[in-house]
């Protein structure tokens, strides 16, 4: 008997290796090699999308303000106000795009829909500023742009939007499902996944805030967007190509209708006594083909959902399947635990996201008020000074994944080197430090306006700015590609899609609330007798405002750090996988 169980086990070590047995199936519905499927082979072509769609964005938004401010004539508060919104819808977005992926359209083909929406954007954006009774005016500056062009503006900005809404959570999920849970080599390879996805966002990114801006500021706007346009479209041909190599997943249909389950099971069941052991708690056999994903082991808060999973004498497992509304399982009750767990994370995430927003607009705003001469005939477009973010986050993240994992691995145990939270807690750190930096540059600067009004700050180098731009980006490569793994890896493997969108939600919520922000500064400052926001930067008092961040991110910090500290993470039922006979013997894995 034990003879027969060792040969069984040794032929499913045998076939987990050669196959991939995670839910996933190939372009052609089978079962995927692990040799010729998925990994590195096939996330080289997801990455590159990402490039693409990244250059286009910061291409885009990076210059956004300066566009309003210099063409539209928006004074800086409304122009910042209008750069937050469309930020803020951009990355709110996903949340939709996510849920569609993973309910209804499948990753790969949501990724492609949403690709060929983005790049109807990029078209009507182009043809605002080509053809001529579309353009802003007819000379090269105006006091007013024609109203035509600015329907078309904001309609292509928007589609832009519903475009990333769509690409966004799908893609990154998609290029992180090509690597399996249950192989410990392709885990591995996971963990570094995003820190070279970032790797390839900020080379995106770099391309996008020098190459085409510099084109828009010495050629034309119209020039920049007919670049980022086919390079968009090659884009998306290269992404095709790569199609034999991906590892896919079937849509399961709505991730929310099992919580919501829970929670009605839970309710009406509440007069019912716990338990005294949860193994007696209804949850199906790993070998139940009715199973999507991984199971998950009980934990112990948020006890009252447990009910959920109680078998009265009402509910006769044998004789029929249970109804769902009515009985629940462990794995989806701890489902819904880690969904209700996510929510105190991701509100202390807000004051970094409000931090990172001013990178885009005040921080760049200040680079056009500064010396840009690089040489005595060279000027470096305001907007390019962002590059300095993307350079500090590539370090951070090569750094990080290249020298501080593996010597964190030997000295912790962790296979991470540290665990997600404390990554995240390491970056919010390093936007205080932003804050600080940029409230003493801005102070520096005002005070060259307040001495020579009429140079201003001229006398004084963009490269002022550098700290401020390295700072944040190394805070992103810690926090924001730690929210990135975080929100994958701790949702329900069903949300996956959903779980990147939640990331993206915390920027574009932050994005709102830097608004609003504005808002109740500019009217608290106000009734004071001076606003800290003017016609201009000159006028204004930013030092002030980021004192102020500062201030409510160092406090957010230590709130933060109570969260993490009290936060239990994902445990996961993980087996030695073979093709016919899936998920014998479980283990425990804690995802952290």
């Amino acid at each position: 008997m034990e003879l027969e169980q060792t040969k069984k086990q040794e032929s499913a070590a045998v076939d987990s290796e050669k196959w991939v047995c995670d839910s996933s199936f190939d372009r052609k519905g089978r079962v995927p090699l692990r040799a010729s499927t998925g990994a590195w082979k096939a996330s080289l072509f997801i990455i590159g999308i990402e490039f693409s769609e990244r250059l286009s964005y910061f291409g885009l938004a990076t210059s956004l303000i300066i566009y309003l401010t210099k063409v539209m004539h928006q004074d800086l508060k409304t122009a910042a106000k209008s750069v937050n919104y469309w930020s803020g819808v951009t990355t709110m977005m996903p949340l939709l795009g996510g849920f569609i992926a993973d309910a209804f359209l499948g990753r790969f083909s949501t990724v492609l829909a949403s690709s060929v929406v983005y790049v109807v954007g990029l078209l009507l954006l182009t043809l605002s500023r080509v053809i001529p009774g579309l353009k802003a005016c007819d000379a090269g500056t105006c006091q007013e742009p024609r109203k035509i062009h600015e329907i078309f503006f904001f309609l292509a900005l928007y589609l832009i939007s519903v475009g990333t809404g769509g690409h966004k959570p799908s893609l990154e999920s998609f290029g992180a499902d090509q690597f399996d849970d249950d192989h410990p080599e392709e885990r591995k390879n996971k963990m570094s996944f995003f820190n070279w996805w970032n790797f390839g966002l900020c080379s995106g990114l770099i391309l996008g805030v020098t190459v085409i801006v510099y084109v828009q500021d010495h050629v034309s706007w119209a020039a920049g967007d007919i670049i980022l346009t086919a390079v968009m479209v090659f884009s998306i041909v290269i992404f095709c190509l790569g199609r034999p190599f991906y590892r896919f997943r079937k849509p399961t249909g709505s991730p929310l209708t099992p919580l919501l389950q829970v929670l009605v099971a839970a309710i009406s069941k509440r007069n019912l006594a716990l338990p005294s052991e949860p193994d007696q708690l209804y949850e199906v056999p790993r070998s139940d083909k009715s199973t999507n994903g991984r199971l998950l082991f009980h934990t112990r808060n948020l006890k009252f959902l447990d009910k959920a999973a109680i078998i009265d004498e009402t509910q006769d497992l044998a004789a029929s399947k249970p109804n769902p509304w009515r009985l629940a399982t462990v794995t989806n009750v701890e489902e819904l635990k880690l969904i209700i767990n996510m929510i105190p994370i991701w509100l202390t995430t807000l004051p970094f996201g409000i931090c990172v927003a001013q990178a885009s607009t005040f921080f760049i705003k200040q680079g056009t008020t500064l010396n840009l001469k690089l040489t005595h005939n060279f000027k470096i477009p305001p907007a390019s000074i962002y590059a300095l973010a993307a350079i500090g986050m590539i370090i951070s993240v090569v750094i990080y994944d290249k020298i501080l994992v593996p010597f964190l691995r030997k000295v912790t145990g962790n296979e991470r080197g540290i665990n997600i939270l404390q990554r995240i807690g390491i970056g919010m750190v390093f936007s205080v430090a932003t804050m600080v930096v940029a409230a003493l540059v801005e102070r520096k600067r005002l005070d060259l306006v307040e001495k020579n009004p009429s140079k201003g700050s001229l006398t004084m180098s963009v490269f002022w700015l550098a700290p401020q731009f390295l700072i944040i980006g190394m805070g992103d490569g810690f926090a924001l590609v730690g929210l990135q793994e975080y929100f994958y890896d701790q949702v329900p493997d069903s949300m996956r899609s959903l779980g990147i969108a939640f990331y993206l939600s915390v920027i574009g919520a932050a994005n709102f609330l830097s608004s609003l922000l504005i808002t109740l500064v500019d009217r608290a400052t106000n009734k004071g007798g001076k606003s800290w926001f003017g016609k201009d930067l000159n006028t204004s008092r930013l030092d002030y405002f980021y004192w102020l961040l500062a201030g409510i991110t160092a406090g957010n910090l230590v709130i933060f750090t109570f969260v993490a500290m009290r936060y239990s993470y994902k445990n996961v039922r993980t087996s030695t996988v073979g093709v016919a006979d899936c998920y014998e013997g479980d283990d425990i894995e804690s995802v952290s």
